[in-house]
């Protein structure tokens, strides 16, 4: 399994089957950065049988998440936004922040669709959408997925 995290005080997290598959994906608010140092190893000793997790963002937020990942003895990845949004999305959906979390969201959706994960209740987080998409580059990186799926490029 791979766990991918949209890192921030409003986390995103997407958890992947080794199939390429999302099974879930949730967003939580922990507020605080001690609450975020508690909930970091927390969410991990949830999702044991992650080998892998993939992080999104830097700074001391990153440097929580990947010493606790480390710790957990998980292989840890960090990457910045722009690496996944130059795998996954159309330069014209990268000219703003804004385009990318909008084109995140029709992705998330399409990868949720694809992958047989539960549909949303009501609208889709974009920590959460983004989340996503990191673990799509996460199980493609890892080779566990040739590439994005047909139905999930052709969004």
């Amino acid at each position: 399994m791979l766990l991918a995290v949209d890192l921030g005080l409003r986390t995103g997290l997407a958890l992947y089957r080794r199939d390429g598959r999302l099974v879930s994906y949730r967003s939580q608010n922990l507020g605080t950065r001690a609450r975020l140092r508690r909930a970091a190893g927390s969410v991990l000793g949830d999702h044991a049988d992650a080998q892998r997790l993939v992080l999104e963002g830097g700074g001391d937020i990153a440097d929580i998440w990947k010493k606790a990942g480390e710790r957990a003895g998980r292989r840890v990845r960090v990457i910045d936004a722009g690496v996944w949004r130059r795998a996954l999305l159309l330069p014209r959906e990268q000219r703003s922040g804004t385009d990318a979390k909008d084109a995140a969201d029709g992705l998330a959706r399409a990868v949720i669709e694809w992958s047989g994960a539960p549909r949303p209740k009501g609208s889709l987080r974009h920590d959460a959408a983004e989340a996503i998409a990191v673990g799509l580059w996460g199980v493609i990186d890892a080779g566990w997925l040739d590439g994005v799926p047909e139905v999930v490029s052709r969004r």
